[in-house]
């Protein structure tokens, strides 16, 4: 009888290679990158206007931007144009990454949900003239309690109106508002709109202030993330009475921001981190001092986050 070793060399192949067990190479999993933002919201108290919201991310040395809305519409209606409010993020070399808009799209009355669809046409395509792929959706209209089977599929037709126009809705929740407060809600409503374009946007006050927690993060990979609001709460406060007023810079709050730092790192893929605070000691601070400190602590937190990791 011939041997299975006298075959194996008969073949020319080295009996180490059959004999040894065969692994698959393993791919190492692409850990997240980070670029920092700041959203209006941080300084809005000053009031230092739109473009002097962009000349102090730009100075403070912020990567973009996150507008609201109504400012851009408020400058378009003093008589200015969409081309001197994108040369004006061009010239200070700030990207557009998101816009925080109202439309009430997760309406349940069809007439409402057709004017909150409308609404949101024509800020995306304000936002696509500005270069902006992204617009917050947060679930305005909604009343609890919410069919989310049926804001799934109002999400879906949303995703489909972002395509025509250029300009991505990204599925936001709010912790105080009850009809749409929880992680758990957004995940449902984005797995029932079943497209490949379902974005969520994250908030850690967020998360804390609507009972989510922090370990269903763990649960979101890839791009399914692209942009995350950073801050921070106090220890103080119970959470049921925390206000967005309360929110403080990240790291001088009781957050776990190692782990949720951690958490949107392993998610892999580009990510944006957000500063978005509604602080009323901060709004009466200089408005670039509050968004230099800002910066240097969300480099702070992610600088030691990582350094954990290892």
């Amino acid at each position: 009888m011939i041997s299975r070793r006298k075959i194996i060399k008969a073949i020319g192949v080295s009996p180490a290679l059959i004999l040894a067990p065969q692994f698959s190479e393993a791919k190492a999993p692409i850990a997240s990158s980070f670029s920092y933002c700041l959203n209006t919201s941080t300084i809005r108290g000053q009031n230092p206007g739109i473009l002097k919201y962009i000349e102090i991310a730009s100075e403070a040395g912020y990567d973009g931007i996150e507008l609201w809305i109504s400012d851009i519409k408020a400058f378009l209606e003093e008589g200015n144009s969409v081309s001197k409010l994108r040369k004006h993020l061009e010239d200070h070399h700030i990207k557009l990454e998101n816009a925080i808009g109202f439309a009430p799209w997760m309406a349940e009355d069809e007439e409402k949900k057709k004017l909150g669809f409308a609404q949101m046409k024509e800020e995306m395509e304000i936002l696509a003239d500005l270069g902006s792929k992204r617009v917050a959706a947060p679930g305005i209209g909604a009343t609890a309690p919410v069919d989310l089977f049926r804001a799934g599929q109002s999400y879906k037709e949303l995703l489909d109106l972002g395509r025509s126009t250029g300009v991505m809705p990204q599925l936001e929740f709010w912790g105080a508002f009850d009809p749409f407060h929880h992680l758990g809600q957004t995940l449902m409503v984005a797995a029932v709109a079943n497209d490949p374009d379902a974005r969520l946007l994250p908030d850690v006050y967020h998360l804390f202030r609507g009972g989510s927690g922090f370990d269903g993060l763990k649960l979101l990979k890839g791009d399914s993330v692209e942009i995350f609001h950073l801050n921070d709460y106090p220890a103080d406060i119970p959470r049921e009475k925390q206000e967005d007023k309360d929110r403080v810079y990240p790291g001088d709050g009781a957050a776990p921001m190692g782990e949720i730092l951690r958490a949107i790192h392993d998610m892999g893929g580009p990510k944006v981190l957000s500063l978005e605070l509604f602080n009323p000691t901060y709004w009466k601070e200089d408005p670039l001092s509050v968004a230099r400190i800002g910066l240097g602590k969300m480099k702070e937190q992610v600088k030691k986050a990582l350094a954990s990791a290892k």
